[in-house]
């Protein structure tokens, strides 16, 4: 019998100024990684010498031996925002915990294979995730930790330089891609580069003062911002993305939605800039004096020759957006199965309107009708499903549990559900199962999980799967296409700086 009477739904400058708090990171690393990606056209060699003097790199004995394979098309950078104390991070707001290296940014940028689009996923840093075995300093490795915030990552250890290849290790458990490079930038190499552009222009909804920076203070304090458009750099550009309560609906995640924006902000300044010799070593130098990288990117030679690939990436084709996600009381959890559709759509080199991105470099791209869908890589082997139709709808529980049979699932039943008004489908599994139910989920795009007591799957069917059409044909035949969530809250590089001021 169907156990959705037991199931609980899920709910889903750098002007002088007082000093402040130290607070919370920088979390807009993609400045640093995506400029450098735009680092020229020609005359580069005579800045080699130089650049390879500020480039640090970290040991790759920490990364995980059980790693994904590598990608067939695209390119996966991996970049980190850190707020170490170290090196002058200190006097511009880094780092609160003694000398723990510490990051609450990230980004998975995806480099498709064509060369002419790009992609950043942002990673929430309060995301409850697994993280994976990661090497201590001391030569030993960590437990799995489930159901652990994915900032954490980034300070497994505890020492000052913090962790990055825990934290890579971490984005390859939850993607299910191979991260090709690493990148690590703190605060003082963000101020330079803001500097070096000349400003970064932003949009404010309204004046922001210093209490919305601090709010444990305790009168409003000074104006930071006056509302409307404007330039900033340095401790003033640090200031603005840093802000949380003066913007939007105070979330994080709101706050992330304008970091992409003053990113996308700062990489169209540096497009219409141009890059001369003569402004080119300043630049360079400001994004890699503070830069960690893994060793494949551990020259100036290799960062230059990996950036000069994607030089033909237009602003319109470099896209932010954001992980599916959900508020799961103060942590923000991962919606599912559009999570995994997001990632099924980036190993397939499809864009956020669903275009084959993969071919050849400058090559002309297909529309994603061309293409076998995200459904069809689905495989049910060892799992067992009951199905129950939860609407008034004649058949639906039939046509589903043929679409689970022909992806090689074990349907034990159908039967209609006790409520038959389910507006949505919702997937039960009880304890020890949720990978399994994980899995099921990617058939029924859109679904919710929740856990109940008992054992099994079962998948409850809503009015949203009848709505797919009255036919058997299985999902696998629908194109591959990513979520309409990630792609209705993208952003482009060419956006105008004013749009969305509430970012969240």
């Amino acid at each position: 019998m169907s156990r959705t009477d037991e199931s609980t739904r899920v709910t889903n400058s750098d002007q002088a100024r007082p000093p402040r708090r130290r607070r919370g990171p920088l979390r807009i690393a993609l400045v640093v990684a995506l400029s450098v990606l735009l680092l020229g056209t020609a005359g580069l060699g005579w800045i080699y010498l130089k650049l390879n003097g500020n480039i640090n790199t970290f040991g790759a004995d920490g990364l995980s031996k059980d790693r994904p394979a590598g990608a067939t098309k695209g390119e996966n950078v991996l970049v980190i925002g850190s707020d170490a104390r170290t090196d002058g991070n200190s006097a511009l707001g880094g780092g609160d915990k003694g000398d723990i290296g510490r990051s609450d940014t990230a980004f998975l940028l995806h480099v498709y294979a064509d060369h002419r689009h790009a992609v950043a996923v942002s990673i929430p840093r309060d995301t409850l995730v697994t993280l994976p075995p990661c090497k201590l300093p001391d030569g030993k490795w960590t437990r799995t930790r489930p159901n652990t915030m994915f900032n954490e990552a980034y300070s497994v250890g505890q020492t000052a330089k913090g962790n990055p290849a825990c934290t890579q290790n971490t984005v390859e458990k939850l993607t299910g891609l191979r991260v090709d490079h690493t990148v690590v930038i703190d605060f003082k190499g963000f101020a330079a580069l803001t500097r070096v552009v000349g400003g970064v222009n932003v949009c404010l909804p309204q004046d922001v003062y210093e209490k919305d920076l601090n709010p444990n203070r305790a009168t409003r304090g000074g104006l930071l911002f006056r509302k409307g458009e404007q330039k900033l750099s340095g401790q003033r550009a640090l200031d603005y993305v840093r802000i949380r309560h003066g913007i939007g609906d105070g979330s994080d995640i709101g706050r992330i939605k304008r970091q992409q924006a003053f990113v996308a902000s700062l990489v169209k300044k540096v497009k219409s800039n141009g890059l001369t010799p003569t402004g080119l070593l300043p630049l360079a130098d400001a994004a890699t004096k503070s830069l960690t990288v893994d060793p494949g990117l551990g020259t100036a030679k290799q960062l230059i020759s990996f950036a000069m690939s994607l030089r033909n990436i237009d602003l319109h084709d470099t896209k932010f957006a954001t992980i599916p996600w959900r508020y799961q009381g103060e942590r923000v959890a991962i919606v599912q199965p559009d999570a995994d559709q997001l990632w099924a759509a980036l190993k397939a080199d499809r864009t956020l309107d669903g275009t084959d991105a993969g071919g050849k470099k400058g090559g002309q791209t297909a529309p994603a009708a061309t293409s076998p869908g995200i459904a069809a890589e689905v495989s049910g082997d060892g799992v067992d499903v009951a199905v129950y139709n939860g609407t008034t709808t004649r058949g639906l529980a039939s046509r589903a549990a043929t679409a689970l049979t022909e992806h090689g699932f074990t349907v034990t039943g159908t039967a209609n559900a006790v409520d038959r008004d389910r507006a949505d489908t919702v997937i039960e599994y009880g304890a020890g199962l949720r990978t399994r139910a994980e899995t099921v989920a990617r058939l029924f795009p859109g679904a919710e999980l929740n856990s109940v007591p008992g054992a099994g799957v079962d998948v409850v069917l809503g009015r949203s799967y009848a709505a797919q059409g009255s036919t058997s044909a299985s999902p696998a035949s629908t194109p591959t296409a990513l979520p309409t969530s990630v792609a209705r809250d993208a952003r482009s590089a060419d956006d105008d700086v004013c749009s969305n001021l509430s970012y969240g």
